[in-house]
This record gives structure tokens, C-alpha cells and sequence, in this order.
């Protein structure tokens, strides 16, 4: 039995429908991701499952007794109260089963996997450690049906890991918007897309759909490209004149009215954003360079300890590490915004930056889209070529309507276009984004992934979107405690690899160290030779982590290049599962080398 059901649901707000006709149920123990693109009703959709809204036609069914919590995308501004207080609002109601140790022990374990201090004020916590307090709210109902808008912005990595993890084990029934698409590979066992006021359902993998998706649309504008071919041939007919028979005359003249009324009522797909980077003069081929650089808070809290890198132009770097590690003071140490305690940090020359800050603070709410923009004048200069305004924010989706409200009113999504649209007006040489990802829908998001892969100037990125980072940076630095940041080639999954790699070591490592101990203490035995098997293992061993390490190199190019994201998209995951069970094949094959060469020595 479905936990809801929305029949034959109709929704506006005296404009084209939001909902049109939605027939839609989600059934225990599904995860079911929502898409769509910004402003298209995901959130609207959500408030009418969860009771909040009502639609203006159309049936909602929920089953009796069930629970749905719902984590929305702004942060309420009248919740007052301890984090504890706040999470522990979220229990149900007491069970007779249960123990109140039981229910303190689940508030207390959510508070700490996200990172909160139980006895902080909820009205004195940024805005990112108020959507965690939130979800720990949320997830303290175990609910029957949980409701996520976008629960990733502002996460760490951990505690997305752990979000994922937590999501999983307890087999909680999910509905779930998310940006986040290795978040909607792990969870999603549906995807449902809201297009121009109607639910499609896709009964498949994220990558499958992308596929689908392109075919679906490429249909769509082949039929529509017939049809108006039709529309222009009955449209050339009927101002010629009536010649036929009467009454076939009629029911033709009756077709046209019908495929004039059609052509009137359909809803032209939203355009993409045309996002466009004017670069300034080139920088030199050393952007920064950094030398033992240590940075502490004048309360002693030590934040970088001896960090050494150097920039060269054209590099792509992303920075990871959790929240309140140091990233954004990290950003403002590379930029000359802060000294170092200690070491130095010297720009190249020639450098024009522009950053795009995580909080959205260059937005200045009380001035309309328009003038966030132009600064009350009617041009931009972009790229040295004039263009008004209100052409240029509708290349980032803003209607003239909307580019004359106030910036206050805009969505999450919508800030940040807008701010993208902002930044992108002035040419740099070195770009600074701090969480560029947070509420771009997959569209958007994968047109700044391209624009980014083919910017030739440096690039800094702060981000928790791991596809993100995959697809775009060149090197990583992780915050790894203790004031270490480590500098690694490639994105985020070449870092895990990495540190599963050098954990393999250690561990072998470690029992090399033991077995030789052990080898000390006990009696001696006389050595032990290789038996003829593994002599010949010995000897095929060198010529396989050869071919080893060219299949590595071979598919990490592969995995460097750009184009292959844009061409196989859908072959990456299995390139990157290759990698890494080759990754680990040769740590394995390493340390039996050395075991079998060490027998061969001691004979």
C-alpha cells in the first residue's frame, strides 16, 4: 500500500500550471529523487504531499496514521532554542517500548555525526549549522515518508558520507531533491522529473536517464519541428482561399483552429543558461607561491601548519575539508586578504581575480536583480562588447519581469545565477568560488562545469560536490587535522584512492613489522626456500605490476581528459571502478613481490 497518492492534481497561480494533471504515489522503501529545473514546483510539489498546500483540483490520499517531516530549502527565522532543544523537537511522540535513554542516545548520536555543539543557541549559528540542526530534527522523527530540499548544501563531506550511510541503514522512505548527483547515484531507486507542469517517471539509474533524457527531448523537437511544418502548410492554404468541396473545406478549417489552439498552449522548454567568462590578460606562469606557510587565530588555535605548494597558471585546484577546518581563511591567505603567522606567501604577477563568496554576500538584497548588475545603469560591458541589462540576465534564465524585483525575493537557485551573472561581467585571470554548486539545477550545473573545464585561467574551488570536483579540478588540498593540508593530483576520487592506497601500505607495513618481531621471540628455523610455484610466481610478478601501472596510467589520462566526461559520461563510473580495483591489485601484487623476494634473500 502507497504511502500517498496524488491523483489527476492540478496547480497554478494564474499563470501556466505548476502541476498539470500529476498522477503520482510513492510505496514503502522507495527513494525516489525528484528533478526538474529551477523554479519548475519541485518545492510546491513537496508542500502538497506533506499536507502544507492544497492543490486547486485533484485528490491527495496519505495513509492514516503516517508520519512525513519535511526539510525545506530556507531556514525558518522564528525557531528559538538550545541545538539540543531544537533536535529534540523532532521526536514522535513517546512509544510505550521505548526508553527515554534510547531517545536521548539517538538525539545525541545525530548532534555529533552532524558536527553541532548541543548547547549552541539555534538564533546564533550560521546559516549551514542551522540546516544541520534542522536535519537532525528531521531525522530524530525516524518519519515515514522524509522529505529532503537539496539536504547536501552546506554538508562537509563526512557528514554527507554519514547523511548517505545514515539514509541507508535505517531504510527510511525517501522523496528528495538534491543537486548532489554522486547523492542521487547512492540513494536514488527512482527518478521522477517535473517538466513544464507535468511528472515523468524514470525507471532507471541517474546516468541511464541522462541518456533517455536526450533522446526523449531530441523526439520532442523532431514531432514539434513536424508539426509546425504542418501548421505553416495549412496556415499558406487557408489565406490562398477556400477552393475544395465545402465540407471538406470545414473539417480542415477545423483542423487548423484545433493545431493553432495546440501550438498556442504548448510550453516551451526552458532554455539553458549561456554562460560566458571574460578572461583578462594572462597571468605569469607562477600564480602563487606559498613556502612553509603557518596560520594561527590570535586565540593560538593553530589552523595551517607549514604548507608548501606552488600555483602555476592554468591549474584547477579544489579544496576539501570539514566545516570550520579552514577553507575559506585558506582562500583569503592565497589572496593577500590575510598574512601568514609564519612562512611566506608571494603573488605572481599580472593577477585579476574575481570570487564567488558561499554566503551570497555581494547580492545586495534591498536593489533589484537589474541593478545588482548594472549599478542603476541600463548597459553591461561584457568582454568589451556593450549589451543592456535585461538581455544579459536572460541568458541566466531572468525574465525582464523578474529582472526588476528585488534580489530579496529570488530562490536559492536564483541567487546564484544571479551571481554568477554578476562576477561574470568582469574579466579575471585567476577565479575564486567558494560552493558554486549549492541549488543549480543539473542543467545549469553541468553548462558551469563545461565553462569552468575549458577556462585557461587559474581556478581555486571550495566545494563538497564531488562529481563537481571530479569533472573539473586538476589537484586537490584536503584538510587532513592538525592544521596538514595535502596536496593531491586529480579530484576527489583520486584522493580516496589515494588514501586507500596508503592505508593498504601501512597495513602491510604494519604486519611485515609484526611478522619480524614475532620472527625475533620465537626459535630459530632454518630458511625457508620458494617452493618451484612460487619461484614462478616470483618471476611473472615485475612483468605484471608493469602492465598494471600502464592500465593505471592508460585510465588515468582518461579520467584527466576532459572530452571523454562530455562523450561517455556514463562510462566514467566504470573507468574509476576499474581504476580502483587496479589500484588495489597493485598494492597487493607490491607486497607479495616483497614477501616472495625476501624468502628468495634468506635462503
Amino acid at each position: 500500500m502507497s504511502l500517498f497518492s496524488l491523483l489527476d492534481v492540478n496547480l497554478s497561480f494564474g499563470g501556466p500550471h505548476i502541476l498539470e494533471k500529476v498522477n503520482f504515489q510513492v510505496d514503502p522503501g522507495e527513494r525516489v529523487c525528484l528533478l526538474g529545473r529551477n523554479g519548475a514546483g519541485k518545492s510546491t510539489l513537496m508542500r502538497i504531499i506533506a499536507g502544507e498546500m492544497k492543490p486547486d483540483t485533484g485528490d491527495v490520499f496519505r495513509q492514516p496514521g503516517s508520519l512525513f517531516t519535511r526539510l525545506t530549502q530556507e531556514v525558518p527565522t522564528d525557531l528559538t532554542g538550545s541545538v539540543l532543544e531544537i533536535v529534540t523537537s523532532g521526536l514522535r511522540p513517546q512509544a510505550g517500548h521505548e526508553e527515554d535513554w534510547e531517545r536521548d542516545v539517538l538525539v545525541h548520536d545525530l548532534i555529533d555525526h552532524l558536527q553541532l555543539s548541543a548547547e549552541s543557541e539555534f538564533s546564533t549559528l550560521s546559516g549551514g549549522l542551522k540546516r544541520r540542526a534542522l536535519l537532525g530534527r528531521a531525522l530524530a522523527a525516524k518519519p515515514d515518508l522524509l522529505m529532503l530540499d537539496e539536504p547536501t548544501n552546506h554538508l562537509d563531506l563526512d557528514s554527507i558520507l554519514w547523511l548517505e550511510d545514515f539514509l541507508l541503514t535505517e531504510k527510511i522512505t525517501l522523496f528528495f531533491v538534491t543537486h548532489d548527483r554522486a547523492f542521487l547515484r547512492k540513494l536514488a531507486t527512482r527518478i521522477v522529473e517535473l517538466d513544464r507542469g507535468r511528472l515523468a517517471g524514470w525507471a532507471c539509474d541517474y546516468d541511464t536517464y541522462l541518456v533517455r533524457k536526450e533522446e526523449v527531448m531530441a523526439a520532442e523537437e523532431k514531432q514539434q519541428a513536424a508539426f509546425d511544418k504542418k501548421l505553416a502548410q495549412e496556415e499558406v492554404w487557408i489565406r490562398k482561399g477556400v477552393r475544395a468541396q465545402r465540407s471538406r473545406a470545414v473539417g480542415r478549417i477545423h483542423a487548423l483552429m484545433k493545431m493553432r489552439a495546440e501550438r498556442q498552449a504548448r510550453r516551451a522548454r526552458v532554455g539553458n543558461v549561456k554562460m560566458t567568462l571574460g578572461e583578462a590578460e594572462r597571468s605569469g606562469a607562477k600564480v602563487i607561491d606559498v613556502e612553509d606557510m603557518s596560520f594561527s587565530y590570535p586565540d593560538g588555535r593553530l589552523l595551517v601548519r607549514g604548507f608548501t605548494t606552488t600555483l602555476m597558471r592554468g591549474d584547477k585546484v579544489g579544496i576539501i575539508g570539514p566545516n570550520g577546518a579552514g577553507k575559506s581563511t585558506l582562500i583569503k591567505l592565497l589572496l593577500g586578504q590575510l598574512k601568514p603567522t609564519s612562512g611566506s606567501i608571494t603573488q605572481g604577477t599580472n593577477l585579476e581575480f574575481i570570487y564567488f563568496d558561499q554566503l551570497r554576500d555581494q547580492i545586495d538584497d534591498a536593489k533589484t536583480v537589474a541593478d545588482n548588475i548594472a549599478g542603476g545603469n541600463e548597459t553591461v560591458t561584457i568582454d568589451g562588447r556593450t549589451r543592456h541589462v535585461i538581455s544579459y540576465l536572460q541568458d541566466f534564465l531572468f525574465t525582464a519581469d523578474r529582472a526588476r524585483t528585488p534580489a530579496r525575493v529570488l530562490s536559492g537557485g536564483e541567487r546564484n545565477r544571479l551571481l554568477l551573472a554578476r562576477l561574470f561581467t568582469k574579466p579575471a585571470n585567476v577565479l575564486v568560488m567558494d560552493e558554486p554548486t549549492n541549488d543549480l539545477d543539473a542543467e545549469t550545473l553541468d553548462l558551469l562545469e563545461n565553462l569552468l573545464v575549458e577556462y585557461t585561467g587559474t581556478l581555486l574551488i571550495v566545494s563538497h560536490d564531488r562529481d563537481f570536483l571530479d569533472n573539473v579540478v586538476t589537484s586537490t588540498f584536503v584538510f587532513e587535522g592538525d592544521g596538514v593540508i595535502g596536496d593531491y593530483v586529480g579530484g576527489y576520487a583520486d584522493w580516496v584512492r589515494e588514501k586507500a592506497k596508503a592505508a593498504a601500505v601501512r597495513l602491510a607495513a604494519e604486519e611485515r613489522s609484526a611478522a619480524q618481531r614475532s620472527a625475533k621471540t620465537a626459535a630459530p628455523k632454518a630458511a625457508r626456500k620458494l617452493t618451484n610455484k612460487e619461484r614462478s610466481e616470483l618471476d611473472a610478478l615485475p612483468a605484471r605490476i608493469d602492465e598494471i601501472e600502464r592500465l593505471q596510467a592508460e585510465l588515468g589520462a582518461k579520467l584527466a581528459d576532459p572530452v571523454f566526461y562530455q562523450k561517455e559520461r556514463a562510462a566514467a563510473a566504470d573507468v574509476k571502478r576499474r581504476l580502483d580495483a587496479l589500484d588495489l591489485e597493485h598494492t597487493q601484487a607490491q607486497a607479495r613481490w616483497e614477501e616472495l623476494e625476501a624468502v628468495r634473500t634468506q635462503a
